[in-house]
């Protein structure tokens, strides 16, 4: 057994302990259900912990993460956890909060071949064509990454936006309100880029779903 796996088993034991040193119903009570009041869509990356940046405690905000925190409506997993969270939860709010130094978004803007994630990459390559003409107008490379992480959060929620999930539940009368954030790695900060849906007026006719 590696010293790194008997490290975090032993974290484990320490992390047990001083919770119940603090609140000695502390896993009975979460144990007995959760109601979240939030969805978090993040990316995978390892420095972007959902619960941490809003200061969250455990049972409170609901996650589903990929890379570059992507909303594709054929991905029956994130199409699961958004209906689990809309529908059986309740959740009022769903963010995507996207990271500016976010790999999957710079390898989107580039040609090389990684393997098998080229074909999720390329969710993202459609994002930087739709908006082509404004991100090849930044010359500063830098800039440019950044602006491209904004623009791909905002795409993310109104495809939110667009799913049936989500319309259905505001055609039914629920509060449901979609939000994007990026999240800066060497800050700690989150930047609010200002897409707040909370009906889908927000959405070309083409994508208002009649129910």
């Amino acid at each position: 057994m590696s010293d790194f796996y008997k490290k975090i088993l032993e974290n484990n034991k320490k992390w047990v302990e001083t919770s119940l040193a603090s609140d000695p119903n502390y896993f009975a009570d979460l144990a007995k259900g959760q109601t979240p009041p939030l969805l978090w869509i993040g990316c995978s990356d390892s420095r972007v912990p959902a619960n941490e940046i809003v200061g969250a405690k455990p049972g409170e905000v609901f996650v589903h993460r990929n890379i570059a925190n992507m909303v594709v409506h054929s991905d029956m997993n994130m199409l699961s956890v958004l209906d689990y969270a809309v529908n059986v939860l309740k959740v009022k709010h769903v963010l995507v909060c996207g990271h500016y130094g976010c790999g999957g978004v710079k390898a989107a803007m580039g040609n090389e071949s990684i393997g098998i994630i080229d074909n999720w990459i390329r969710h993202i390559k459609d994002v930087y064509r739709l908006h082509h003409e404004y991100l090849d107008s930044i010359v500063d490379e830098n800039e440019r990454f950044n602006a491209f992480v904004e623009i791909n959060v905002k795409e993310q929620v109104f495809d939110l936006a667009k799913t049936s999930i989500v319309q259905s539940a505001w055609k039914n009368g629920q509060e449901l309100t979609l939000h994007g954030w990026a999240y800066g790695l060497n800050s700690g900060f989150v930047t609010d880029l200002n897409v707040n849906i909370s009906s889908d007026k927000d959405l070309d006719d083409v994508y208002q779903l009649k129910f």
